[in-house]
């Protein structure tokens, strides 16, 4: 399989996103679109994951304080448990090592993936909590 993962900001491009985000978190999670689409999409770096030329994954960025945060990290169904969630979450974390804006990067693991996100070097940081109805904790992890 041919994977490339660009960082994308055309209009088409994010459309592709939210057609993959859509499917993965509204489709199949029952996630509120109303919480799914929040307003954050302008103020956030996207990347778009492509697997033998088809858009099958995503993941946004966005700054907030001092640190980034890794968000709505989806990949589509049928192309699950092939190394594409690895392969764009070592993008992101590759591109932000080196980005002097921010040393911590954190993100809100559903219960299920927090041990994917474990092998990638993030810790838990918080309490279980509910968010669209799905329970998830905090992770982070610090450059060094």
């Amino acid at each position: 399989m041919n994977v490339l993962i660009h960082n994308v900001s055309s209009l088409e491009d994010i459309q592709k996103c939210l057609a993959i985000r859509t499917a993965v978190f509204v489709d199949g999670q029952n996630v509120p679109i109303g919480e799914e689409i929040d307003g954050k999409d302008g103020v956030s770096d996207h990347y778009l994951l492509f697997a033998d030329d088809k858009p099958v994954g995503v993941a946004r960025v966005r700054f907030v304080e001092n640190y980034a945060k890794i968000e709505r990290v989806a990949i589509l169904g049928s192309y699950q448990g092939k190394g594409l969630g690895k392969s764009i979450m070592k993008k992101i974390l590759f591109d932000l090592k080196q980005n002097t804006r921010s040393e911590m990067v954190k993100l809100s693991s559903q219960i299920y993936a927090i041990s994917f996100y474990e092998k990638l070097g993030f810790s838990v940081c918080s309490e279980e909590y509910m968010d669209a109805g799905i329970p998830h904790k905090d992770m982070q992890l610090t450059f060094k």
